[in-house]
């Protein structure tokens, strides 16, 4: 089994991960060596089994980075630090009871919207987008639409003003991307949900932002502005993401042909087989060793860092033994993780609705769209842990806008 360690970066994961990764697995087993920016060691679990054992077992494998092992390696600029961080009082890094009163204040929080209204803002919202491009007939279906639906309705959700949502987007996307704008982007999240909370103590609403203030669980107002910032990045980018990725898929396989003009069914159905074959989250930072321990044949030393391979365990080719694509009912995919730190089930139902709904609205308004590109031209965002669609140009049938329908 070999020993080199495979930087978790480069255009491979742009332009053939499945391939990578099945390379990986031969040349590691399901667990490979890797290392991230500025060569920091960290371990990639690629079995589907092994990812479950890992997250069915929080104690061994904790959520708490203070655990880590490399932090005095770890530069105060390092570009992964909103991705990995340190001493942050969200819940990505609670662990326990507290955790699971936490989780219960979030769920509770998102468990309370209203559903009519959830579809409304997703409807109206991408009606708004839409009527943006319709008339010129043609568009990039990733910047223009796909890449500001979501954060226009989270932020709609969590109490921010209609004004709010484009710049919150760039915020976002810069911290996602772990580049040299990571943590500007960060700083700036930051900074709107802190006011959005004191706006929130001043003047509570229906919302989610003011439901979580109440929770009895006496958050702090640096806990809850933390929390936000994970549920609104959490529910963007893999959410614009799985809009992309759905319709890339509808509109270059000729088995989602016939539902361009008018099969919504096939719409879940190509939304589930993303899912399983070209998943939003590819990669999640990540878990901590407690104690040394043993992973599929590795030897994994107290405080190591380990990197969910969502895509990868999706996969592999022991769960997935006649390697055919999988559509329809079948959700043992683990796009959403697993075990007690997965998605909470509320945030994964309104990623369902806004993105279907995204979809749905395009579908509905431009019946004729089509690919301006052929489909071998389409390129990836070259990022090890979301994978998403740089651009989706398409060209349609020119329709008049509606005019800002309610």
């Amino acid at each position: 089994m070999s020993e080199s360690f495979m930087p978790l970066s480069g255009p491979r994961f742009q332009t053939d991960p499945v391939r990578l990764y099945r390379e990986m697995r031969r040349d590691n087993g399901s667990v490979a060596p890797v290392v991230l920016d500025g060569d920091v060691p960290a371990w990639l679990i690629l079995g589907y089994r092994e990812l479950h054992q890992v997250t069915n077992d929080p104690v061994l494998f904790s959520r708490d980075s203070d655990l880590w092992n490399q932090w005095e390696h770890i530069p105060d600029d390092w570009p992964l630090l909103p991705m990995i961080g340190r001493k942050q009082p969200s819940i990505l890094y609670t662990v326990g009871e507290r955790h699971t009163v936490r989780a219960a204040m979030i769920s509770n929080a998102l468990e309370a919207v209203d559903p009519f209204a959830l579809k409304r803002y997703a409807e109206e919202f991408a009606d708004e987008l839409v009527d943006g491009f319709c008339p010129t007939g043609s568009t990039d279906i990733i910047a223009e639409y796909a890449m500001l639906l979501p954060a226009r309705v989270l932020a709609k959700l969590y109490g921010f003003g209609d004004e709010v949502g484009g710049p919150l987007v760039g915020a976002l996307n810069d911290m996602i991307d772990g580049r040299e704008r990571a943590l500007a982007g960060q700083q700036h999240l930051a900074g709107s949900m802190m006011q959005l909370l004191e706006d929130k103590h001043a003047e509570p609403g229906d919302d989610v932002a003011s439901r979580m203030l109440q929770d009895p669980g006496g958050f702090t107002d640096e806990e809850v502005a933390q929390d936000l910032m994970v549920m609104m990045a959490a529910g963007h980018q893999p959410t614009a993401d799985w809009i992309g990725n759905s319709l890339r898929l509808m509109l270059t396989d000729d088995r989602f042909a016939a539902s361009l003009s008018g099969g919504r069914h096939s719409v879940g159905e190509a939304m589930n087989e993303v899912l399983w074959e070209d998943t939003p989250t590819q990669n999640v930072a990540g878990r901590w060793a407690s104690r040394d321990t043993h992973l599929g044949g590795r030897h994994i030393r107290a405080g190591d860092l380990l990197l969910l391979g969502i895509a990868a365990a999706n996969g592999d080719p022991q769960v997935r033994t006649d390697g055919s694509s999988l559509t329809g009912g079948n959700n043992a995919f683990l796009s959403f993780g697993h075990g007690e730190h997965r998605c909470p089930f509320p945030a994964q139902e309104t990623a369902e609705v806004i993105a279907r709904t995204g979809i749905e609205v395009l579908l509905d308004r431009l019946p004729d769209v089509d690919l301006a590109v052929p489909a071998e031209k389409l390129t990836r965002r070259p990022s090890p842990w979301l994978r998403g669609l740089t651009d989706l140009p398409v060209h349609f049938t020119p329709t008049p806008a509606l005019g800002g329908r309610k």
